[in-house]
């Protein structure tokens, strides 16, 4: 019985790695919790590729670059109508005003990391390449997206 419980446990956890609920099926809280946490994650995804890339420890870096990809296209379910507000969200009302553009910017922000994950193969200067591929989609956001925190 115990080796039962154990075997229908694991399949739920690899069903639901494999399966992940959309933001559709999310409540408002789960949404706007789980997106700060995405950028959460891609910030300090970004802070280490920083660490990295300084240390020229280039491959360790590309995983994150991947990693931070990835989110921002999962980022565009993760901003219905219905989480304009709550749960201290730093999300201004521009993101729903301005939705195509706001997407174009997490799907650029998403393609400019694979890009420099590329780049930074042969760049002579690192710092700049990563300041033209990632903080600048970072800062192209915060200005026009984020309430100031």
């Amino acid at each position: 019985m115990i080796q039962k419980t154990k075997i229908i446990k694991t399949l739920i956890i690899i069903f639901s790695l494999t399966f992940p609920l959309s933001a559709h099926a999310m409540t408002v809280e789960e949404i706007i919790k789980g997106r700060k946490a995405m950028f959460s994650e891609n910030y300090q995804n970004a802070k280490k590729i920083s660490i990295l890339l300084k240390s020229k420890k280039i491959e360790e870096a590309k995983p994150l670059m991947k990693k931070i990809s990835d989110n921002y296209i999962k980022l565009l379910d993760y901003f219905p109508e219905n989480t304009k507000e709550g749960f201290k969200t730093g999300a201004l009302p521009s993101i729903w005003e301005n939705k195509d553009e706001f997407n174009a910017l997490m799907q650029k922000a998403s393609d400019d990391m694979i890009k420099l994950a590329k780049a930074i193969e042969t760049a002579e200067d690192l710092r700049a390449v990563q300041k033209e591929l990632m903080w600048s989609n970072c800062t192209a956001c915060h200005s026009k997206f984020r309430a100031p925190h």
